[in-house]
């Protein structure tokens, strides 16, 4: 079996970018939720909130490439064309050796094409579609246009697994090069901000409703939490077999060293903390580490109320108490399918800097949440060689990525 390393990263979030900005903005302390007024007109809708970003799609993207993606597409292709350049692999032959794969995440794909396709059933019409309406739309949309982008030819593995996508991504990225199926793998994934998506979890009363102080949501593990805050983003791995990087010059960033995923068999929507602890107990069996070799955790943490005392508790049932740890959605709040991947990143970053973010606006922990060292104030200072980073979500899947911090 082989070691896992990370050569490259790209991203694309609220926070900014790149590290510098990133880190800039969580030092800050603020989040980066607004409240939107015009969805005042929407009938039924009790939330106003969420955290979208300034993004412009790249000038130098073909036209003729970009038919068939949406918001959500461009932003992956950007996010992993930054992380292949830091990697040193654009335009390497190895790109369409076959040895090179994408595995990616997002749950919806483009939303706003979706009308185009219901129309259909309501309207009797397909006025509005076009040859390119599914292929914005699908699932898979994000991780297939990465491939077409860059002419990859390995293997594709999308997943869309609502919450864990970006971190499901990453793990079946990891597997496939430490069983040899791969030599590298574009790992991660995205999500763009739409109301939809909101309204759904609104629907199942998730959402922050704090609509007249978006500074001071969401509020993950705090008492006074009132649900989750939806945003978006994107971010790359850039995952390679550890001698084939040493062999070529390749920067290493940081090792995935450990995956667990399982899921919940018994509801759709209810966390379940037992079976999220044995998640984190595979990956810590895969990495072949224990409890006391993890320095930090990033949390799911969405500040939902069953969500974040489940969380807690089968992450103090694993690791011990006193364990620290952080939600880095209360800056930019639950950007589903890239989540995952850009904890990942973060979680790599702040384990390179030596200062881990601390969750904002967490004033009252609720007693209910299990006795776990919640970073709060100006953050930790902490030398840390391993942490870990987990995602659930609906439908009860659950995964745990550990991570080792590189030399470099």
């Amino acid at each position: 079996m082989r070691r896992v390393a990370i050569t490259g990263v790209g991203a694309v979030s609220a926070l900014g970018n790149d590290w510098n900005s990133v880190e800039a903005g969580l030092r800050a302390g603020k989040n980066k939720v607004q409240a939107f007024a015009e969805w005042d007109a929407i009938e039924g809708l009790n939330t106003r909130l969420g955290a979208p970003l300034e993004f412009t799609t790249p000038k130098h993207y073909p036209r003729k490439k970009l038919r068939s993606m949406g918001r959500v597409s461009v932003m992956a292709v950007d996010a992993s064309e930054r992380a292949l350049a830091m990697a040193g692999l654009i335009d390497d032959p190895l790109l369409k050796s076959g040895r090179v794969g994408v595995s990616y995440g997002s749950c919806i794909g483009t939303p706003g094409d979706v009308p185009a396709l219901t129309k259909v059933v309501t309207d009797n019409t397909t006025v509005d579609l076009t040859a390119s309406t599914y292929l914005r739309t699908m699932t898979h949309t994000a991780t297939v246009n990465i491939g077409l982008f860059f002419g990859m030819t390995g293997r594709i593995i999308p997943t869309a697994s609502a919450c864990t996508s970006g971190s499901q991504g990453i793990g079946y990225a990891y597997e496939a090069i430490k069983y040899g199926m791969q030599d590298v793998m574009v790992a991660g994934g995205a999500e763009e901000f739409h109301v939809t998506p909101v309204a759904v979890f609104d629907t199942l009363f998730a959402t922050s409703t704090s609509n007249d102080t978006p500074e001071l949501t969401p509020r993950p593990f705090d008492k006074d939490r009132d649900g989750l805050v939806l945003g978006e983003g994107a971010c790359s791995l850039i995952l390679e077999d550890y001698e084939h990087a040493k062999a070529r010059g390749a920067n290493i960033l940081g090792e995935i060293v450990g995956y667990g995923t399982n899921s919940d068999g018994a509801h759709v929507t209810e966390p379940r903390a037992v079976t999220m602890a044995d998640a984190m107990r595979m990956a810590l069996d895969d990495a072949q580490l224990s409890a006391d070799d993890i320095g930090y955790v990033n949390a799911h943490g969405t500040a939902t109320s069953k969500g974040d005392v489940a969380e807690s508790q089968a992450t103090c049932a694993v690791l011990g108490e006193g364990k620290p740890i952080s939600s880095l959605k209360s800056y930019i709040g639950h950007t589903l399918g890239a989540c995952g991947a850009l904890e990942a990143w973060m979680t790599l970053e702040m384990m390179h800097s030596g200062w881990f973010a601390p969750t904002i606006n967490l004033d009252n922990i609720d007693p209910e949440c299990a006795p776990l060292d919640y970073i709060t104030g100006n953050g930790l200072e902490l030398d840390c060689q391993y942490a870990m980073s987990n995602n659930f979500a609906f439908g009860g899947v659950n995964t745990s990525l550990i991570i080792k911090r590189g030399d470099s």
